[in-house]
C-alpha cells in the first residue's frame, strides 16, 4: 500500500513544520542567529553577549541548531581546545526574516508596552 505525499501545512496538527516554527521562534535561537550573522563566534563570546542565558541553555540551543542544520561547529586542535560556531548557508536564508522580526520588535516596543498597559488597566 502506497502512502500519499501531503505537502507541508503548518496549520495541520501533525505537520513537522510546526516543530521548525517552534524552534526558530525560540528567543535564544533568534538571539544566537543575530550574533552569528557577523561571523563565527566562540561559545564564551555568545554567552557574554546574550544576557540571561545559562551555559546549559546555550549548549542545548546550539546543539539543536546544529542538529537542524542552522549552525556548524568547528573544533580546532589546540590546547586548550577552541570551538567556533557559524551559520550554515541554510540558516543564512532565514536571516532576513529574523532581522525583520528583531527590527520590528525594537521599533514597536513602545506601542506594544502601551497596549499591554491599556489591557492590564481594563482587566483589573
Amino acid at each position: 500500500m502506497e502512502t500519499q505525499y501531503l505537502p507541508p501545512n503548518v496549520y495541520a496538527s501533525d505537520c513537522p513544520t510546526r516543530r521548525v516554527l517552534d524552534f526558530i521562534g525560540d528567543k535564544w535561537t533568534v538571539l544566537i542567529i543575530g550574533l552569528l550573522e557577523d561571523g563565527p563566534k566562540r561559545f564564551s563570546e555568545l554567552q557574554r553577549s546574550i544576557g540571561g542565558i545559562s551555559q546549559k541553555m546555550l549548549t542545548q540551543t546550539l546543539r539543536t541548531m546544529e542538529r537542524n542544520g542552522l549552525v556548524s561547529r568547528k573544533m580546532y586542535p589546540e590546547i586548550p581546545p577552541r570551538v567556533e560556531y557559524t551559520l550554515t548557508p541554510l540558516c543564512q536564508t532565514l536571516c532576513p526574516a529574523i532581522i525583520a522580526i528583531r527590527d520590528w520588535s525594537e521599533e514597536h516596543i513602545d506601542e506594544v508596552t502601551a497596549a499591554q498597559i491599556r489591557y492590564d488597566a481594563r482587566e483589573s
